[in-house]
């Protein structure tokens, strides 16, 4: 993964660069995929704010879609010692949009 970002980041360069490494950055991308805590609690853990940790995460994990090297597969396999009773939950974390004041909330 890294040697992705390493080639992904010598193309683009622009912006300000930001104060953590590109492994922290990484790093901090998949301990928030791994323990899935809120940005505030892994911000803090990488001493940022909330909207430069999920600006970081953002961008890694469009560079990890964009590559070909990471992909799920198609179609499952089927076979001996393979259990596919499996539930998901998606937890995704989205951005809610207040209503206006001069809306009525029902």
């Amino acid at each position: 993964m890294l040697e992705v970002l390493k080639t992904n980041q010598a193309n683009i360069r622009r912006g300000r660069p930001s104060s953590l490494l590109l492994e922290d950055q990484l790093l901090m991308t998949l301990s928030y995929w791994r323990e899935y805590r809120t940005l505030f609690h892994v911000a803090m853990s990488y001493g940022l704010h909330e909207s430069s940790a999920s600006r970081i995460i953002q961008k890694i994990e469009n560079i990890l879609i964009k590559s070909d090297k990471f992909h799920l597969p198609k179609k499952l396999h089927h076979g001996e010692g393979l259990d596919w009773d499996v539930v998901i939950v998606d937890a995704t974390e989205m951005v809610i949009e207040r209503p206006k004041k001069i809306e009525k909330v029902l």
